[in-house]
């Protein structure tokens, strides 16, 4: 038996409430004891904290004023060197993502601008409890949109998070994990077969080690996974098509907090990113078409770049679906355009498409959440929201 070079956690709900049923999976195949989802349905919540640059990412290369306004760190458009990859209506997609426009153009992802969770703030901590927590106030909830959408499916447990801390929005009444590479060397076979023996007499704690040992040997090897994000998402596309795997996966990755020499560090991160999305296709194998992946960040960046050749704290951003369930190939929601009348306080892309309505679309088509507990417990207070239509198949 091997830990791998990985470790799962459980929140002390999880360790208390399923703990016994978390054990079980294994690199042979044996079965976790996860709801899949429905229908066996996947659904994977990336969030890019420090608020992604979104004009640069999906860019309105047909905006004169994008040009005006970013002398120094716009993309060129397509046909230019280091141009931006030609998508639709006059945008393209920055030059680092060529697999996601590849999904792009397959078919497989869409793309959602001037989106925004409902706060215009521009504080990142802020910012990332409205995105996660579903309301329309940092303090609104203690919990997650996504954990109340397993709740409302009664999935439980049902999912995974990415990394060292349970994130805000799988936080909840549902029983979730986590799992994070391992900072500690590897133990021995011996030492964790005689620490389960110690535990025979607290099911509780011997199941959760015996969950660890074995989610471990799952994901095997992290020297075979890549580096960085794509690390991350190879482990959450193996855990998650496992026999009895869960139905969802909540992943962090930071660092978007672009101020100064946003031209070399946004390359960077995409360049990350984008090897994160194919490895995780990769691992979800033929899981892939039933799968839907949303990445959202907290918030956009100013139309205008400043001096230190970045972009400060916005408010309209850009978001991604992909996946082969995503009926993709086209933008989504309104674009409001880059004139001084139509910028929000006259520096930011408006926000004119609420995230609130694409998480909807995608929960009631891809996972059938009902209409009612999304307007009501899931996304509080939102009825006048309304789901985004014919985001998945």
């Amino acid at each position: 038996m091997t830990t791998a070079n990985s470790k799962l956690c459980l929140n002390r709900r999880g360790v208390l409430k399923g703990a016994a049923g978390i054990a079980g999976i294994s690199a042979s195949g044996a079965n976790l004891a996860f709801a899949a989802g429905p229908e066996g349905r996947k659904l994977v919540v990336i969030i890019l904290r420090g608020a992604m640059d979104g004009l640069n990412v999906v860019v309105p290369y047909y905006e004169n004023r994008y040009y005006a306004k970013r002398p120094n760190i716009a993309i060129l458009p397509p046909g230019e060197p280091g141009g931006a990859i030609p998508l639709i209506d006059g945008f393209g997609l920055h030059p680092s993502l060529p697999g996601l426009a590849a999904m792009f153009n397959k078919g497989e992802a869409l793309f959602m601008h001037a989106a925004s969770a409902p706060y215009n703030e521009r504080s990142h901590f802020d910012g990332q409890d409205v995105l996660e927590n579903g309301t329309e106030s940092p303090l609104g909830t203690l919990d997650g949109w996504l954990n109340r959408a397993l709740v409302a499916l009664n999935l439980s447990p049902g999912a995974v998070g990415v990394g060292q801390t349970v994130p805000l929005v799988l936080k909840g009444e549902a029983i979730t994990t986590t799992w994070a590479p391992s900072t500690l060397p590897e133990a021995d076979p011996e030492t964790v077969e005689e620490t389960l023996e110690l535990y025979n007499t607290d099911p509780v704690l011997k199941a959760a080690l015996q969950g660890a040992v074995d989610i471990g040997a799952l994901v095997g090897d992290l020297n075979q996974l890549g580096v960085g994000f794509e690390q991350s998402a190879r482990a959450a596309g193996k855990i998650l098509v496992a026999e009895g795997g869960p139905g969802a996966a909540a992943i962090s990755f930071n660092g978007w907090d672009t101020h100064a020499d946003q031209t070399s560090v946004l390359n960077a991160n995409l360049i990350n990113l984008n090897n994160a999305l194919l490895g995780l296709r990769e691992e979800m194998a033929a899981q892939w078409a039933n799968t839907a992946v949303i990445v959202a960040t907290e918030f956009g960046r100013t139309l205008a770049e400043n001096g230190t050749n970045g972009t400060d704290h916005g408010v309209g951003g850009a978001a991604f679906l992909m996946g082969g369930a995503v009926k993709g190939g086209r933008m989504v929601g309104g674009w409001p355009g880059l004139s001084p009348v139509d910028l929000f306080e006259g520096r930011d892309v408006f926000p004119a498409n609420d995230l609130r309505s694409l998480f909807k679309g995608v929960l009631r088509d891809h996972w059938g959440v009902d209409l009612s507990a999304l307007n009501n417990s899931v996304f509080p207070g939102s009825s006048g929201v309304p789901p985004k239509n014919g985001l998945v198949s």
